[in-house]
């Protein structure tokens, strides 16, 4: 019925065409996290492990203990651990990303009472995203804490919260500076191999000379990098298909949908599609100019969406009951169709519920 279709394919272009906008030496860091941005984290997992990916990078503890249950052995870096789910995290070999004193403290007394050395850690600094992460004001104490700790520190990195904004950027630029004085400053204090990173997917095309010694690739590999350009590089890897359930004639005046959400301008044909707001067609889609694709032709959504179907104006298209319908995908890319809502692919793919099956492509 409603299916999500993830071609791997266009999974393996996209891997290999940013890949190729890196340095040799330039690790990757696959950014998995939110069930692979909606797409499906293990089967995506796995081929971004089949292609070569260095490490796996997840949101929360849960979501890394998952790929650890289904057999995958690589590095995964939990950017957001929470102290509750420190002893699962080292359990599971997992390796936290470490962005405060107070979770710092937490996980070192932890590994010292399991009598662990050199566990591997990462740590975010805010540098003007101001989101989680030390303030640049701790770099002292956490040189300090280095030297005293039993972690090996395998990455210190931050995030720019304008990548894809265009040159000059302000906000980008004095986050750069910021870091730069963070880098130089562990440097400086002996910490000279450990891994820095500051870019995402974005910050790739628009900054290609702050690669450092990784990058973090999400979106990336679904075919979006936030700019039109860019995009054109890219294959977008996913589409959302369902089927017309029910056809029937309105009248010129007749109103469709709850609380009269549309009114007929003209006599026409509403079909009646099994995919609603439970399944991630926001209600806010609701007669927003927004369509979908019927047998290569817009059909545009009209009434209030429902939890469970939502309705297009059919009045001007062939089509049957049973047909196929394209919500996103060749015609109408996630991106587009996201942005008829005033909003963006990551929160429109991460929305798709689980009653939407994935289907994998190879």
């Amino acid at each position: 019925m409603n299916r999500l279709e993830i071609d791997l394919k266009k999974l393996e272009h996209n891997f290999i065409t940013l890949k190729s906008l890196l340095n040799k030496k330039t690790k990757i860091i696959g950014v998995v996290k939110a069930d692979a941005y909606g797409g499906g984290q293990l089967k995506i997992a796995e081929k971004l492990i089949s292609l070569g990916i260095d490490i796996l990078a997840v949101g929360y503890t849960t979501e890394a203990i998952s790929l650890r249950k289904l057999d995958v052995k690589i590095p995964i870096i939990v950017f957001y651990p929470q102290i509750l789910n420190l002893h699962e995290l080292i359990k599971n070999k997992l390796e936290p990303s470490l962005y405060s004193k107070k979770i710092w403290v937490s996980f070192k007394n932890i590994v010292k009472e399991k009598k662990i050395n050199n566990y591997p850690v990462h740590i975010k600094y805010n540098t003007g995203l101001n989101r989680l992460g030390f303030s640049t004001d701790d770099i002292i104490w956490i040189e300090q804490e280095i030297k005293n700790s039993p972690f090996i520190i395998k990455s210190i990195y931050s995030h720019l919260g304008e990548s894809e904004s265009q040159k000059p950027n302000k906000a980008c630029e004095n986050q750069i500076i910021s870091f730069e004085k963070i880098k130089k400053s562990h440097e400086n204090n002996g910490n000279r191999d450990i891994d820095f990173h500051i870019l995402n997917t974005s910050g790739i095309f628009n900054y290609p000379n702050l690669q450092y010694d990784a990058v973090r690739i999400g979106i990336g590999f679904h075919g979006y990098a936030n700019n039109n350009n860019w995009d054109k590089k890219l294959k977008p890897i996913s589409k959302l298909k369902s089927i017309i359930t029910q056809i029937h004639k309105v009248k010129k005046g007749d109103l469709v949908g709850y609380n009269s959400g549309w009114k007929a301008p003209k006599d026409t044909k509403i079909a009646v599609l099994p995919i609603g707001h439970a399944d991630g067609i926001s209600r806010s889609y609701s007669n927003s100019n927004t369509w979908v694709n019927v047998n290569g032709m817009k059909a545009y959504i009209v009434g209030n969406i429902c939890m469970d179907m939502l309705m297009i104006d059919v009045g001007n298209i062939l089509c049957n009951e049973g047909d196929e319908v394209e919500i996103f995908g060749q015609l109408n890319s996630a991106n587009d169709f996201s942005k008829k809502n005033k909003t963006i692919s990551y929160e429109l793919m991460t929305s798709i519920g689980p009653r939407v099956k994935r289907v994998f492509l190879s």
